[in-house]
């Protein structure tokens, strides 16, 4: 029986440390990062697509990504995608890639 409790109690503290550090990857620090990107779904083709298997994510500056599709098609989608996510970013489409500026942190947004 204890031997039990104690499997059960490492296996929730597992997954609550795990859950942790996925929370931890969101958090808005003023500062472009490729981990902002993780929990958006793009529908490529009909199926829910990680951002990232859509196309590569570059940071180009501190308050800067630019996403290069590799299928033009999926502009739409991509820049559909971010601005209903809930990550508060509002992507530039320009017809070739997708800008997306990362504003400063404001004291409502910390």
């Amino acid at each position: 029986m204890p031997k039990n409790v104690v499997a059960d109690t490492k296996e929730k503290m597992t997954k609550a440390m795990e859950h942790f550090t996925s929370e931890l990857k969101g958090i808005r620090t003023g500062r472009a990062t490729v981990s902002m990107f993780d929990n958006v779904r793009v529908m490529a083709y009909g199926t829910p697509t990680p951002l990232a298997g859509v196309g590569s994510i570059t940071i180009v500056d501190a308050h800067l990504v630019t996403i290069q599709p590799w299928d033009i098609s999926l502009l739409k989608e991509i820049e559909k995608a971010i601005q209903t996510s809930g990550i508060g970013l509002n992507p530039a489409n320009d017809g070739k890639l997708i800008r997306v500026p990362i504003p400063q942190l404001t004291e409502e947004r910390r």
